[in-house]
């Protein structure tokens, strides 16, 4: 198994879920979050904003789904044209994986 990260820009976060929704991947967790990337925040006249608004969405897939899930988030989040702050996405593995309601491990 694998947990995918992927931290994008708030007004992408339901075409995302959306698209995740309809390629079959109905778990999901969203969170906001704030930070930033390789833009170094935004400057807005004389204010710079170091920390910007993001939404980051967690979900664990089967390792044979992870090309597909990637593409599906890319093509939602990217913008038109793409540009920085578009988001990243990491990828992590997950050892273990328990239900708690069930009290079961997942395999």
């Amino acid at each position: 198994m694998l947990m995918i990260k992927a931290i994008i820009r708030p007004e992408k976060s339901s075409v995302v879920l959306k698209a995740l929704f309809e390629a079959g991947y109905i778990a999901v967790t969203k969170i906001p979050v704030v930070g930033r990337g390789k833009q170094r925040g935004i400057k807005i006249g004389d204010v710079t904003y170091d920390e910007l608004p993001k939404e980051m969405l967690m979900m664990v897939i089967k390792d044979e789904d992870k090309d597909f899930a990637v593409n599906t988030i890319m093509e939602a989040a990217r913008s038109t044209p793409a540009a920085f702050g578009d988001g990243k996405i990491f990828i992590s593995p997950v050892d273990e994986s328990y239900t708690i309601s069930r009290g079961t491990k997942e395999l």
